[in-house]
């Protein structure tokens, strides 16, 4: 019977420890929802706490903006026709007869004196043609001679009553004719000295040498280009001006020419000339501007700007194009106030968009700040700072204390 009292005591132990065991995860179980009842009531109160709580909302920032003063009048409309300088007078230099070149005695941009010889021609045919002139004019001459001398004889005959008139008449056509042919003997001696005298090639005035055309060992022909003579006393600018521009040159509004090597010194010029009829290509009228006093510097070949100064009202304003702001369709800017740093919107007039800026014809005065970039960004009455040192009143440094105010 002892191993029946063992059994039964081995199963009061077990029960023993599954009553514990149950107990142990009753207890964990209990703990588990108290904790996560105390969390949830704690996440309430959080909560709750939290959505009485009051947000401030943040400042608003300063912004940058970029700033430029207003100065009333200098809108003309400048316009700039870019040119180039030549010689008001250039002439071509040919001979007048023709031959070999033989000798150029100048080179391009050679300065030359009235008289000076520039080429010369070979001149042996043309001395030849003189020789056979002077030739011709001693047997003429002596024609001529003799026919007087007949004339005489038959002359004393008639009077003796030895020939009759007829044959006197006779003898006077020939001394004549004679008389006749020795002249044009002598004008053609004069022009084959004058052709001798063509073999070389002069300077007719002072000038400069500006283009040569041929070398030495060429043949050329009577009048041919042989080089380019451009005086020194006057110089001027050709330019091209479109049609809707023609008319103000011809209102007399003040030129000055620019040279592009020297941008900082005008000219004073004026209109010599326009062309007569558009260029069918370009469709731009050819204009010639004489440069009134021009100095060493105004040399040919130099590119130059002819400034066409135009009209501005004194009480217009240029402004960059970023300036302007739309309001229900209409131009405005945004106005700086230094003492209190702040911007106004106000209202302003358009007269023209122009590629350098717009000009504003009213709604500002001179010496206003305009904001000019970040103008999309700013309401009435807001503070911003000057973005750049140089471009805003110096009674903008305080901001940041009346952005705290």
């Amino acid at each position: 019977m002892n191993w029946i009292a063992r059994y039964a005591h081995f199963g009061r132990a077990a029960s023993r420890l599954r009553r514990r065991r149950a107990d142990r995860e009753t207890l964990v179980r209990s703990a588990f929802l108290v904790r996560a009842s105390t969390l949830a009531a704690f996440a309430v109160g959080f909560a709750a706490v939290a959505g009485c709580a009051r947000h401030e909302p943040p400042p608003d920032p300063v912004r940058p903006v970029q700033l430029t003063q207003v100065a009333l009048g200098g809108t003309a409309d400048n316009a700039v026709f870019a040119g180039e300088i030549r010689p008001r007078h250039e002439t071509d230099l040919g001979f007048r007869i023709a031959g070999k070149l033989v000798a150029r005695l100048v080179d391009v941009g050679a300065r030359v004196r009235k008289g000076q010889p520039l080429a010369r021609l070979d001149p042996t045919d043309v001395a030849l043609q003189a020789d056979a002139a002077k030739a011709q004019v001693a047997s003429t001459q002596t024609e001529v001679e003799f026919a007087k001398a007949e004339f005489e004889r038959y002359e004393n005959l008639f009077k003796q009553h030895f020939v009759s008139g007829s044959v006197l008449d006779q003898k006077r056509n020939a001394m004549l004719s004679n008389k006749a042919k020795y002249e044009q003997a002598q004008a053609q001696l004069a022009v084959s000295r004058n052709q001798a005298g063509y073999a070389t090639l002069s300077s007719e005035q002072d000038g400069v040498i500006t283009a040569v055309n041929a070398e030495a060992g060429q043949v050329v022909s009577a009048g041919q280009s042989v080089f380019k003579l451009a005086r020194e006393d006057e110089r001027e600018v050709a330019i091209s001006v479109p049609e809707n521009r023609i008319g103000e040159l011809t209102r007399g509004k003040p030129l000055a020419v620019v040279l592009w090597a020297d941008p900082q010194k005008f000219y004073a010029a004026r209109v010599r000339e326009i062309a007569p009829a558009v260029d069918p290509v370009t469709r731009t009228f050819a204009v010639r501007v004489s440069v009134l006093e021009p100095d060493p510097a105004v040399q040919w070949g130099m590119t130059a700007n002819v400034v066409l100064r135009g009209d501005g009202a004194p009480t217009s304003a240029l402004l960059p194009l970023s300036s302007v702001y739309r309001q229900d369709g209409k131009p405005a800017v945004w106005i700086y106030d230094p003492q209190s740093h702040q911007v106004t919107l106000r209202a302003v007039t358009i007269g023209q968009y122009r590629e350098d800026g717009v000009i504003v014809t009213s709604g500002v005065a001179g010496g206003d700040w305009v904001v000019t970039a970040g103008v999309h960004k700013l309401q009435p009455g807001q503070v911003v700072r000057p973005w750049q040192a140089d471009a805003f009143p110096a009674r903008a440094a305080p901001v940041a204390a009346a952005g705290k105010t």
